[in-house]
């Protein structure tokens, strides 16, 4: 009984401690939370023995660390931003920003945008620590795969003094160039004037540019200059356009595309390349006799050679109509005519105008027999070269002939298949009306997609001309197990295919298959325990772009990321593909693991692991047994409560056993009533370790700001069946709720329930069924399924038909097919039973949801007389962007909760509006 009274008596003194250290802590403000520092940039140095990481606030300076490999900060810059590491380890190179004060302070002053300082350039010498500063930086490139020399550009000193001599003299910009330094790093530097594009060659120490040249000794035209030799060396050279330079591996070839005219409104632009003698050769202009009729080389293309050098690859384009010039422009009709049988909506071509005008189409100029191809028609909507260009074929596809079916099927599109002859320009169609998009195996044996429709993996061998389903659901489930959408379910995916082309691995749930691309051979399943133990292994891939081209190496040894849908843990594993078994785990436990970054040269790694407490701060290991935190990027964390998260289970309406995430504040006492908060999207609760970095969101509330300030955050996970999305939720969501206030800690009268978009919309359609809400935010929400159906996706100018009959609405039928069904979802129709204050945050310029949604659910509300309150930002899309937006919606909607939920006192802006003609001058806090 002694033993028993003293635990009592030490819990007792333990929980007392822990309750006065919470006292002791802060709650957030959203003033904090600005301050919050996450890691949006790192590298690590090619030998491992640097990291530079980019620490940047919601609001404020970066600031730029550079870490060596124990850990020991050895560098830091405010304002430092897109960081280079050189390709021997021994220089960092880094944009330096002004201090925003500094940029504010001039702005208050009445400075315009050319009286701002510019940015700067810093080159640091690791090994010595001396720096150099650049000021007035336009651009600047360092090569990846060698070191020595890096290259920027900056904008004259001397045209920033605004003294207004020399008016006529030449004067740098986007369209003349701006001057060219090339800097030998440890050295010299050369420079060269008026540059408007420039390039390293990937392998050898040249740089190939434009300069428009300076009126005086040096010309206008394209150069290379061999960085070792020192010896610059004209390609061409008069006044002209010079538009998508390119330069070959090797830099032995050089590419462009010219053009003489000498107006804006003319072109006529030709394909010029250069071997490295002589002047640069014309290849092909627009007489030649490959182009189709009425069209020409395009200014917009994309430049490449093949693998061999033998090929170049380059754009044209349907000419355009001229305009009439015989009349102003006000006497233009300006209209948009829209026709009910065009394979693209209008409103679709008008969003994509602007990229159509620059789109062009696939050709090839054969070097070594001196002739055109034009390989990709207009009816092609897509085209990839196979084995890096120098294969007999390219693969081409189309959706046009379906593409009217894409306004309500949506995703997988109809395609027909084609084979393009590089020799002839001729297509043979070889697979027709696929709901797939095809792809090709990284040596260009084979083409290969995933059918929708029947949940497999298919192969097409480019020689013999023969298919082969190679998985079957009987053998390897690859398709989304969880779909519940009314469509065909999505793949899990694939990590790539091995050497040669000798097998494709793919992705089942959990596991990692090996799959013979001709079905030789059964499918064998790599990772032996992932769906026994609910594991979901995915290989990580450290290689570069270029390695990627050669294949998976089978002998090799590959690291695995694996997350266990039951604990939500994940690890770390590694596997030798040749030796299928279980995966042997490096690290791994109750926390999340991010993708990590490997060293090129030495097997060393930076990755980050988090939980909801715990930031993920960069951590560098050899071999992922033992790890050095190398950043810390909030060390004021510990000042402030910080709550915890759990996995919360109960059951839904309908029978089925549901699971969601509870978020406590850190002084959780049992026997308190809290306010609740209710936030969710589709599903959650996988994310149980996540982070959450405080942030002043852009749509959703912010859990550790909450919580920290005594609130309970509840995230229910909803499972939907097609056709009734909203009675989904309410099934999911309400029992939660009902099982949450049995346990005795939540105060049932304040209660309040928050979402955006999808989100948004399944709130209101709550607060049409329940009146336990004592207050709602819903942002961006669809009231009117409708309205909403016939509409257009201004983002993407696509018809919103496909949402409700296919994706995320969940109806399943058109509104001729099941017009109650979009009754019965639409709150709008029942928002006379609504009894619960709404605040709604809906954008004008929304490009996702129509803003009229936000209008409608609006004006019904103030017609019926039901308190309500509607944030339009006026510079946002389907959300705010702008840190001066965001937080000014979350103080908002922190306001309208604490209101009706700890009984605050209403905000100006809550009780009597801001008038329009005080818009901007009172913010109504």
């Amino acid at each position: 009984m002694k033993y028993l009274k003293s635990i009592t008596i030490f819990s007792v003194l333990v929980c007392l401690t822990i309750s006065v250290a919470a006292q002791d802590k802060k709650a957030l403000t959203f003033d904090d939370i600005l301050k919050w520092n996450r890691i949006t940039e790192k590298t690590i140095a090619n030998d491992g023995s640097l990291v530079a990481y980019k620490l940047e606030p919601w609001k404020g300076d970066p600031v730029l660390k550079l870490v060596e490999n124990d850990g020991s900060t050895v560098f830091t810059k405010t304002g430092g931003t897109d960081i280079r590491i050189t390709e021997d380890s021994r220089y960092v190179l880094s944009r330096i920003k002004p201090l925003e004060d500094t940029i504010r302070e001039l702005k208050l002053q009445g400075k315009k945008k050319e009286d701002m300082p510019e940015d700067q350039l810093l080159i640091l010498n690791v090994k010595s620590g001396e720096q150099e500063i650049i000021d007035n930086l336009k651009s600047f490139k360092v090569p990846e795969k060698w070191s020595g020399w890096a290259a920027y550009q900056t904008e004259p000193e001397e045209e920033n003094d605004n003294t207004g001599e020399d008016e006529d003299k030449k004067k740098a910009s986007s369209e003349n160039g701006y001057p060219l330094h090339i800097k030998n790093l440890p050295g010299e530097t050369v420079q060269f004037p008026y540059v408007t594009d420039y390039l390293f060659a990937e392998d050898k120490e040249v740089i190939a540019f434009v300069s428009t040249g300076d009126e005086e000794d040096f010309k206008a035209g394209v150069y290379q200059y061999d960085l070792a030799a020192e010896d610059l060396t004209p390609v061409m050279e008069g006044d002209a356009k010079y538009k998508q330079l390119n330069i070959s591996d090797d830099g032995s070839l050089m590419a462009f595309v010219s053009d003489s005219t000498t107006t804006k409104e003319e072109k006529d632009f030709a394909l010029y390349a250069w071997n490295g003698e002589g002047n640069a050769s014309e290849l092909v202009n627009n007489n030649n006799k490959a182009l189709p009729e009425d069209w020409e080389i395009s200014e917009h293309g994309d430049l490449r050679f093949s693998k061999s050098k033998e090929r170049l690859f380059f754009g044209t384009a349907p000419e355009l109509p001229e305009k009439d010039t015989t009349k102003p422009e006000d006497e233009i009709p300006v209209l948009d005519v829209w026709h009910w049988d065009e394979p693209v909506l209008q409103s679709r071509q008008l969003n994509n105008r602007e990229r159509n005008l620059k789109k062009s189409y696939l050709a090839v100029y054969h070097l070594d027999q001196d002739k055109m191809v034009q390989l990709q028609e207009e009816d092609f909507t897509g085209i990839k070269l196979i084995d890096e260009g120098d294969a007999d074929k390219a693969l081409a596809w189309s959706y046009l002939p379906y593409a009217v079916r894409r306004m309500w099927e949506g995703y997988p599109y109809h395609n027909d298949f084609y084979l393009v002859d590089m020799e002839t320009g001729e297509a043979e169609m070889f697979k027709k009306d696929c709901r797939a998009t095809p792809d090709v195996s990284t040596k260009g044996k084979y083409v290969y997609w995933y059918n929708a429709l029947d949940t497999t993996w298919v192969t097409y061998n480019i020689a013999s001309g023969e298919e082969f389903i190679v998985t079957e659901p009987e053998n390897v489930q690859v398709a989304n197990e969880l779909n519940d959408i009314p469509n065909p379910p999505r793949p899990y995916g694939m990590p790539g295919w091995l050497e040669d082309d000798e097998a494709l691995l793919v992705y089942d749930r959990f596991d990692i298959w090996k799959v013979d691309p001709e079905k030789r051979e059964e499918p064998v399943k790599l990772t032996e325990n992932g769906r026994e133990t609910k594991t979901q292994y995915r290989l990580i891939d450290y290689r570069t772009e270029d390695e990627k081209k050669e294949g998976l190496d089978e002998s090799e040894t590959y690291h695995l990321h694996g997350h266990n849908e039951q604990t939500r843990e994940d690890a770390y594993y590694e596997l030798k593909l040749k030796r299928p078994g279980e995966p042997k785990q490096l690290i791994g436990g109750e926390y999340k693991l991010n993708e990590p970054v490997k060293a090129k040269d030495k097997n060393i790694y930076v990755y980050t692991q988090e939980t909801f407490q715990q930031f993920p701060d960069l951590q560098i290991t050899k071999n992922f047994r033992k790890s050095e935190q190398i950043s810390n990027a909030n060390p004021q964390q510990e000042e402030f409560k910080w709550g915890t998260i759990e996995l919360y289970d109960w059951t839904s309406a309908d029978g089925r056993k549901l699971e969601g995430l509870l978020v406590k504040p850190e002084d959780f006492d049992p026997n308190k009533k809290y306010p609740l908060i209710v936030n969710f999207y589709e599903k959650s609760s996988q994310g149980l370790y996540s982070h959450r970095t405080p942030e002043a969101h852009r749509s959703t509330v912010d859990y550790h700001y909450y919580n920290s300030n005594d609130y309970i955050i509840f995230n229910p996970d909803i499972y939907y069946k097609t056709g009734y999305p909203g009675e989904d939720a309410f099934n999911c969501v309400m029992t939660g709720i009902t099982q949450l206030i049995s346990e005795g800690f939540i105060d049932e009268d304040h209660i309040a329930a928050q979402g955006h978009s999808w989100g948004g919309y399944q709130v209101a359609y709550l607060a049409t069924r329940t009146n336990m809400f004592a207050a709602i935010e819903s942002g961006a929400p669809v009231v009117n399924m409708f309205s909403a159906y016939g509409g257009i996706r201004e983002s993407s100018g696509l018809n919103r038909a496909f949402q409700y009959e296919h994706t995320q609405s969940r109806i399943g039928k058109s509104i001729w097919e099941a017009p109650l069904r979009y009754l019965e979802n639409s709150p709008l129709f029942w928002a006379d039973k609504i009894n619960t204050p709404m605040l709604i945050m809906h954008n004008e310029d929304d490009g996702a949801v129509p803003f009229s949604q936000g209008i409608e659910f609006f004006v019904a509300m103030r017609r019926l007389r039901k308190p309500s309150w509607l944030l339009n930002y006026n510079e946002a899309d389907h959300w705010p962007t702008k840190i001066r937006d965001k937080y000014d919606f979350q103080v908002r909607m922190s306001q309208f909760f604490d209101h009706f939920l700890k009984e605050k006192p209403m905000p100006e802006w809550m009780k009597k509006g801001i008038p329009a003609v005080e818009k901007g001058r009172n913010m109504g806090y």
